[in-house]
């Protein structure tokens, strides 16, 4: 498979209502959009999750922008691809860190590695489900109330899981009126490493109301200190940021930092690497989900297919693509049925990318051909 050209596309798609974390509150997305075209002209599609400043991890659109064009497609354009795995096993070894910028360019490359085996992307990745069940990030909101109100326009909706985003004030009284008015509802809390150790107590308490998990309370870049959290609360820990590489997820495990983990293709460098982190989290029985980074749809229907693995347990973060935008930039739309996605079966992502879409919110775009490296 030998790659003749890469598109990088900078798009700007607006929220269609403002989404707010520890982090702070996005309006709208920036990202990159990659097109890889073999010699025989087929394209395939993936799309940086790096946000425009370096708040969740240290990479931004910009610098993915200047990884891919300066070190990435060079590699790329240069050799011949027998397997998408040869590309973080071997073609990027020597790039250290830049997982987003790794992660949207191998993506393209299995996008298209299916299409040329006229196969779907769950199935060339070992994916074994037909359906998969998806939960909703709920934001943090004005007030509880309208939280309330979120909840139950989709529960209606038929979602399967609730994550509520939490940070410090914004935790127990909240966590406490909703279990009041929902007793029953698979319910989680993801607090974007908005605490530290000095605040165990207040994290014990979540111990009360029966949450699945509580996503990455500690520092990003922490796994000892997770450990002695764990070792204190009933509720299961669940990592995120803390989680890059196999390696991490290893150490993790064996620290028991958490008893779940969450995926983020972009996050841990790619679909491979987060084929080898399913199979190491399977063998160790620690149940995954996919998590999401406000993904247009391309992004989604690689988190789609890489749910399709069978350790993916715990209902995801990729919700329908109405929840997000106005319109996405795929056909169809990922659309969400009593909580749950079809896995798509044609070739590829299963989606067609909307040329006429994607031109619309593209505001740069560079193209790096076979000839000119």
């Amino acid at each position: 498979m030998k790659i003749k050209q890469v598109i990088l596309r900078h798009l700007k798609l607006d929220l269609l209502h403002p989404f707010t974390t520890s982090f702070g509150t996005e309006y709208d997305r920036e990202f990159i959009l990659v097109e890889v075209k073999s010699d025989d002209g087929i394209s395939g599609w993936a799309e940086s999750v790096a946000m425009l400043d370096p708040l969740y991890n240290e990479e931004t659109v910009k610098t993915n922008w200047h990884i891919l064009e300066d070190y990435l497609i060079p590699i790329l354009l240069k050799n011949e691809i027998q397997h998408p795995d040869e590309i973080s096993e071997k073609y990027f070894t020597h790039i250290r860190g830049n997982y987003m910028a790794k992660a949207a360019l191998e993506g393209a490359v299995w996008d298209l590695y299916a299409k040329k085996q006229n196969a779907s992307l769950s199935s060339v990745l070992g994916g074994t489900k037909k359906e998969i069940e998806v939960g909703v990030s709920i934001g943090i909101q004005d007030s509880i109330d309208s939280t309330l109100e979120i909840i139950e326009t989709r529960l209606e909706e038929g979602y399967k899981r609730f994550k509520l985003k939490i940070k410090p004030g914004w935790d127990v009284e909240l966590i406490d009126k909703v279990r009041k008015v929902y007793p029953d509802i698979p319910l989680m809390a993801d607090a974007n490493s908005a605490y530290t150790l000095q605040d165990i107590d207040r994290l014990a308490a979540l111990d009360d109301f029966n949450l699945m998990m509580i996503e990455q309370p500690l520092a990003y870049n922490d796994i000892i200190d997770h450990a002695d959290l764990q070792a204190r609360l009933q509720t299961p820990i669940c990592l995120d940021e803390s989680i890059h590489s196999l390696e991490d997820a290893r150490k993790a495990i064996k620290l028991g930092s958490c008893k779940i983990i969450n995926i983020k293709v972009g996050r841990v460098g790619g679909l491979t690497q987060s084929k080898k982190i399913h199979d190491l989290c399977q063998e160790h029985q620690i149940p995954l989900w996919c998590g999401g980074m406000l993904e247009s749809g391309i992004g989604r229907a690689h988190n789609i297919a890489i749910t399709s693995l069978p350790n993916f347990i715990l209902p995801g973060d990729t919700a329908a693509s109405s929840l997000y935008w106005a319109e996405d930039i795929i056909e169809p739309e990922v659309t969400v049925e009593n909580g749950t996605i079809m896995v798509p079966s044609l070739p590829g992502i299963g989606y067609e990318p909307s040329l006429e879409k994607i031109n619309k919110y593209t505001t740069y775009s560079q193209t790096y051909s076979f000839e000119l490296v």
